[in-house]
């Protein structure tokens, strides 16, 4: 884990789209759920991951892609119009100093007609963690190669 930084991240609501608890008819089981398959395609399998999204701030942190481990152009999985989306590698670390990995999710903002996560915000999929809770401290973990964390401090 050379390339590893660690950021201590807070776990808090996101819009509900991704998992499907925001009840959007566009979207019924989730917009992870509807992606799958066309990140499948590319290369890209979300099988073993829960369908939604974990949203952590890092605030007063942000953070800028260097170069996702998979990056696709152009994904026209809805009837919206097509976005670019973008994977890098993460692991998070629970209560009780459990630890499992997990992908950044970004789906590219110029791209994305609605929905936006302000710039501390990190979306993550990873396998379904039971005793997760809003307000929930994490530490997180990047790949500074794929990832770069605005700060020195960390």
């Amino acid at each position: 884990m050379a390339n590893w930084v660690k950021i201590e991240g807070l776990v808090k609501k996101g819009y509900g789209v991704a998992s499907g608890q925001s009840k959007d008819p566009r979207f019924p089981n989730g917009t992870i759920e509807m992606q799958k398959p066309f990140f499948q395609e590319r290369g890209l399998d979300l099988s073993n991951y829960f369908p939604g999204t974990i949203n952590i701030s890092i605030a007063p942190h942000t953070y800028e892609i260097k170069q996702a481990k998979y990056t696709f152009r152009n994904v026209k999985w809805s009837a919206e119009p097509a976005e670019d989306f973008s994977f890098c590698d993460c692991l998070l670390w629970l209560h009780q100093g459990r630890s499992q990995p997990g992908l950044i999710y970004y789906p590219h903002p110029e791209t994305k007609p609605e929905h936006f996560q302000t710039p501390d915000t990190l979306e993550i999929i990873t396998s379904f963690i039971s005793d997760l809770k809003y307000g929930d401290e994490l530490i997180i973990a990047v790949d500074s190669e794929q990832i770069n964390i605005d700060s020195d401090r960390i």
